[in-house]
């Protein structure tokens, strides 16, 4: 969320970070000088009248002690309170109105961000890695997995619907693999300390990472969750979504507190299953298992000082950007314009892996700098120096990776002519030794 002090004294700035965002300043912002105008006049007469009661009351008392009837008194008295319950009820509808106002606009981007519309504006910041070719005829992975016998959409399918898997014998060891070798890199080499959150969330969490009021229609809800109330801007404590990402229960960990300066940065890691409604995605990656309902996930978080967050969100990209080259896969970098960045960030690298079976880069992973625009709505601060006023952490988040895109970027980069797969030497030890997939089921 922005401030509105920032927002207030900078509209013409944020006006014009919209439309490059694609935005429609006056769709968001609405009449916002207005509304904070008449947001201001209520609580400014609020006060007043609040002065004239105390007034009035000493009056009273005044009145009382020498022995004269305060009747009049008492009775204009009454009549200032009924006036200041209007006003303080009117205040406070303007007070909610202004904060979905806030909750509605995305965070602005950086200046280094390109501006642009859509996916094909981004830029290539680097690359590594030779693409993979083959002297055959490469597959898909959702061609090689059902060979194999390690994927089967079709039951999945039977099960739960469409975009759903399941992952048979050796398929389901590697997601297992991928999921402690990204674990075991990022807490033993890079520091972070692993965390385990529940995989259901209450609409506050939603609401402090971004996802709520925004996005409702692209999460999963539980029965005892009110998308109306959600809309109205009553955001929970005691209902359930299930997450969409680590990133949010993550993130909410340190909701409403003030952490210690000298811990930070904070970095933690978290293995979660992910859950998306996928709203709008109709047509989109109908086949394999590119965009499903439900995904593992390994997340990367990070809360730092806001003069530290470039540094961090540059070494937190890097962190993600090892697995690929531990796995020996190759990657792009990516800075997102304008028009594809997230409602929530400022700016974004994605890293993006190269898919010999479909060839083409698919993204593996989005690695943001919120700023203070996550904390500003979850209310996490810290206090510079240890003393005085605390201000907004900025926090950091990418994936470290999604475990089912690198699982399908293993079968497409190490598939051989017969089918099989070799397995990564990495991912060996995690496998028990075997060093490859084969057609008829059977490891090596």
């Amino acid at each position: 969320m922005l401030d509105l002090g920032f927002v207030r004294g900078n509209l013409a700035i944020v006006e014009e970070k919209l439309r490059a965002r694609g935005a429609d300043p006056a769709a968001l912002l609405g009449n916002f000088r207005g509304l904070d105008q008449s947001r201001r006049d209520a609580i400014t007469h609020s006060e007043r009248l609040k002065a004239q009661r105390n007034e009035l009351s000493q009056q009273v008392g005044a009145l009382k002690k020498s022995s004269q009837d305060a009747t009049a008194v008492m009775d204009e008295t009454r009549a200032l309170k009924e006036k200041l319950d209007e006003l303080d009820k009117l205040a406070a509808t303007l007070d909610d109105q202004m904060r979905m106002s806030l909750a509605s606009i995305p965070n602005l981007t950086r200046d280094e961000v390109p501006t642009g519309k859509s996916e094909v504006d981004n830029v290539t910041v680097k690359t590594w890695g030779k693409k993979t070719a083959f002297s055959f005829e490469a597959k898909p992975h959702w061609e090689l997995g059902e060979a194999l016998g390690i994927l089967d959409l079709e039951r999945a399918a039977k099960l739960s619907g469409a975009r759903f898997a399941v992952y048979m014998g050796a398929g389901a060891r590697l997601e297992r693999a991928l999921i402690s070798f990204m674990l075991d890199l990022h807490t033993e080499k890079h520091g972070y300390t692993e965390v385990l959150p529940p995989f259901m969330v209450n609409s506050k969490s939603l609401f402090g990472t971004g996802q709520l009021p925004k996005f409702a229609d692209d999460l999963f809800r539980c029965s005892d969750a009110d998308a109306e109330a959600v809309a109205r801007g009553e955001f929970r404590d005691n209902d359930h979504w299930l997450i969409p990402t680590a990133e949010v229960p993550v993130t909410n960990l340190y909701r409403d507190e003030v952490l210690d300066e000298a811990k930070l940065p904070i970095c933690l890691t978290a293995y979660t299953p992910c859950f998306r409604a996928e709203a709008g995605a109709a047509g989109k990656d109908t086949r394999g298992i590119i965009r499903q309902h439900q995904f593992q996930k390994v997340e990367l978080v990070k809360f730092t000082r806001p003069e530290d967050s470039d540094g961090e969100h540059e070494r937190l990209t890097r962190d993600a950007e090892e697995i690929l080259e531990a796995l020996n896969l190759p990657y792009r970098r990516m800075l997102l314009c304008t028009g594809d960045t997230g409602f929530s960030s400022a700016k974004t690298f994605d890293l993006e892996v190269w898919l010999p079976g479909q060839q083409l880069y698919r993204e593996i992973s989005s690695c943001s700098n919120f700023e203070s625009f996550q904390a500003r709505r979850a209310n996490i601060r810290y206090r510079p120096g240890g003393k005085g006023k605390s201000e907004f952490v900025h926090t950091i988040n990418g994936s470290g990776l999604a475990v089912g895109r690198t699982w399908l970027a293993i079968l497409e980069n190490y598939q051989r002519a017969d089918g099989s797969i070799e397995i990564p030497r990495a991912l060996r030890p995690y496998m028990g030794g075997l060093e490859s997939i084969n057609r008829q089921g059977q490891h090596e």
